[in-house]
């Protein structure tokens, strides 16, 4: 998802990486372009772990989604950025555990749109719906929910390697407070985020060549920097870990992308 506000509406381009894409390449997908292909190979060559941090991220969305649906009891998601669809959707965990969820898939990218409605189809007894809303505006994504989302009761909202495309880190805090500030206590936040504190070697030269050859630009952020986006909420155990160990075997390879669930008190 590219973030940034649109002036007009988003035309598909196939002459430069686009991170859905590239992200759906590593992940083994079919949905992307040869620059994407290109770029994607050059980032592994520098940064080799990257496409085990996009499976270990796409597996703590499942774990993340499974306990939330289940054993916390919320039936109702707001998948911000949430990307090309691959296998184990957000709505397809969710509404495996409880029928009843009701999802909306938030983008501004106009082939993740384009493959969402055509692919992602609800449960009979939940819901399933698809908004065109950009990240830095946050009071435009929780309009567009309203029809599908009662906002008076929980709603999980889901940041999954999004705030890293917002370079602004007061501005990604005021993101976070705003979606959070309109939703119940009950309420969860599940975020992913790119850092340079938990190894992998290549990394930091691999997000400069990101930056300089595709779209749309990323940064990395610290522990410290990852945990104020989770203030005023209780962190769930194991609280800020590698995303590739939150609820698995402590012993998993650690990645660079911190990961978190937290629940509005």
């Amino acid at each position: 998802m590219d973030p940034r506000p649109q002036t007009a509406p988003a035309r598909i381009r196939s002459d430069i990486a686009h991170n859905a894409r590239v992200w759906n390449y590593w992940l083994g997908g079919k949905d992307n372009y040869p620059v994407d292909r290109a770029v994607g190979d050059r980032v592994t060559g520098m940064y080799p772990s990257i496409g085990e941090v996009a499976r270990a991220d796409r597996a703590f969305l499942g774990r993340a989604v499974r306990h939330l649906a289940g054993d916390a009891g919320v039936d109702q998601f707001l998948d911000i950025g949430t990307g090309l669809p691959t296998g184990n959707n957000t709505h397809e965990i969710a509404q495996h555990t409880a029928p009843q969820a009701r999802i909306v898939y938030v983008d501004n990218d106009p082939i993740v749109l384009a493959h969402a409605r055509a692919l992602l189809t609800s449960s009979l007894e939940g819901a399933t719906e698809y908004i065109d809303a950009d990240a830095h505006r946050p009071e435009q994504i929780l309009r567009a929910a309203q029809p599908t989302l009662d906002l008076g009761r929980p709603v999980t909202v889901m940041m999954l390697g999004i705030l890293n495309f917002v370079l602004d880190t007061d501005e990604a805090r005021s993101i976070v407070r705003t979606l959070m500030a309109a939703v119940p206590s009950g309420s969860h936040l599940v975020l992913t985020h790119p850092t340079l504190e938990l190894g992998g070697e290549g990394n930091e030269a691999a997000m400069r060549f990101w930056n300089e050859n595709a779209t749309p630009p990323i940064t990395a952020r610290s522990r410290e920097e990852f945990a104020s986006f989770l203030d005023g909420l209780e962190l769930l155990e194991p609280g800020i870990v590698s995303c590739s160990r939150w609820r698995t075997n402590p012993r998993e390879p650690e990645v660079a992308q911190f990961g978190a669930v937290a629940r509005k008190p």
